[in-house]
C-alpha cells in the first residue's frame, strides 16, 4: 500500500452548528496534515441538514487556506450537477493559488434525491448519461493550450490537475479503465460490488498520459482504538448515522451509545451492517489484521478512511493509530 488518505463528509455532530462543523472540518485536515496523510478529501450532498458538504469547491479553498502541504480535493464533484467549464474555471483558480496540491474526483451520481437534483439542474433531463463526455471536456480545459477549442478554462488551460474516477458500482470501473485515469471505490457505503469494480478496472486498463498501470483508492470506515470495546463503543455513533440512510432521517451524528439494543429493529441493523461491511473496527491490532485481510483481496494502492467518531480527540487517536498501521509497513 502506498498512501493512506481521509475522505471527510463534514458531519455536524450532535449540539453543533453548522459553522463548528466546518471549523472541525478544518482542524482534522491540520491534523491530517500532522499526521502525513496523503491527502484530504471532501464531499458532495445536496439537501442533508446533517452534512455541510454541499459547496465542495468553497470547503476546498477553506481548508487549502489553512493547510500548507497536504493534497486537497474532491470526494468527488458530481458532475451531473456542474457544467464541466465552470468546474475547470473553479478548481483551476484553486489550483492556481495553491500549485500541486489540488485533485479533483469525479462522481456519476448527483449525490442527493431525484426532486433535488432537479433543483440542482433546473431541467428533468439526466444528464448523468453525459458523464464520459463531461470528463473528457475536463481533461481537455485543463490540457494544453494547442488542444483547446474555442471555448477555454481560464485559469485552467495547462495546469493539467489531476483527475480521478469515483464509483460505487461497476458502470464507471470501464470509464476509468478507458481513459486510464485512477479509481476510487466508495466502500464506506457501497461495499456490495467493490471487488467486481475493482477487477474490470484492472481487466481493462489502458496506459494512458497518466497513469502507466492501474491505481486504485478504496474508501473504507476506520474506528480505531487503544482496545476493541472501546472502538465497538466509538462506532455505534457510526452505526447510528448510518441508521439515518435507512430510515431516511437527517439526525446530526450523535453520541456512542453502550448497545445498540433497541436503537434499531433486526431488519435495520442487518442493512446497516451490510452497508458498514467493510469497515475497520478494532483496536490497533485488531485493525492491522483486518487491513491485511483486505489488502490480501483487494490489492489497493491506497486507503482513503472515513471516521464518523463524535469525540474529536478520539477521532484523532482513530486517524493516528491507523497511519501507523500503515507506516509500520506490515501491509502490502
Amino acid at each position: 500500500m502506498k498512501a493512506v488518505s481521509m475522505l471527510n463528509l463534514v458531519p455536524v455532530r450532535a449540539g453543533q452548528t453548522n459553522a463548528e462543523a466546518i471549523g472541525s472540518m478544518v482542524k482534522l485536515a491540520k491534523e491530517a496534515e500532522k499526521l502525513g496523510y496523503a491527502r484530504y478529501w471532501i464531499a458532495e450532498h445536496h439537501n442533508t441538514g446533517s452534512l455541510v458538504s454541499s459547496a465542495t469547491q468553497l470547503l476546498i479553498g477553506h481548508t487549502l487556506a489553512h493547510t500548507e502541504t497536504i493534497r486537497v480535493g474532491s470526494g468527488g464533484v458530481m458532475l451531473p450537477n456542474h457544467s464541466p467549464l465552470l468546474v475547470a474555471e473553479q478548481y483551476g483558480t484553486l489550483a492556481t493559488i495553491y500549485p500541486n496540491r489540488v485533485d479533483l474526483g469525479l462522481g456519476r451520481a448527483p449525490g442527493t434525491d431525484q426532486l433535488t437534483a432537479a433543483a440542482l439542474r433546473r431541467n428533468e433531463r439526466d444528464v448523468s448519461l453525459n458523464f464520459p463526455d463531461d470528463v473528457r471536456a475536463l481533461q481537455r480545459y485543463f490540457g494544453p493550450a494547442d488542444k483547446q477549442g474555442y471555448v477555454k478554462a481560464f485559469p485552467g488551460v495547462g495546469l493539467e490537475v489531476p483527475l480521478y474516477i469515483l464509483g460505487s458500482s461497476t458502470e464507471s470501473a470501464y470509464l476509468a479503465a478507458e481513459l486510464g485515469l485512477p479509481y476510487v471505490f466508495a466502500a464506506h457505503f457501497a461495499p456490495r460490488m467493490l471487488e467486481m469494480a475493482v477487477e474490470i478496472y484492472r481487466r481493462g486498463f489502458k496506459p494512458s498520459a497518466v497513469l502507466d498501470k492501474p491505481e486504485v483508492i478504496v474508501c473504507l470506515n476506520a474506528i480505531v482504538a487503544d482496545s476493541d470495546e472501546e472502538a465497538a463503543y466509538l462506532a455505534t455513533s457510526q452505526e447510528q448515522f448510518f441508521l439515518n440512510v435507512v430510515r431516511n432521517t437527517r439526525n446530526p451524528l450523535p453520541l456512542p451509545v453502550e448497545s445498540m439494543e433497541g436503537v434499531w429493529s433486526h431488519p435495520e441493523e442487518a442493512m446497516v451492517r451490510q452497508m458498514l461491511s467493510e469497515s475497520l473496527v478494532g483496536s490497533k491490532e485488531r485493525v492491522a489484521k483486518q487491513l491485511e485481510s483486505f489488502q490480501n483481496r483487494l490489492h489497493a494502492d491506497e486507503v482513503m478512511a472515513v471516521s464518523y467518531i463524535y469525540d474529536e480527540e478520539k477521532q484523532y487517536r482513530s486517524y493516528s493509530l491507523l497511519k501507523e498501521i500503515v507506516s509500520d509497513g506490515c501491509i502490502g
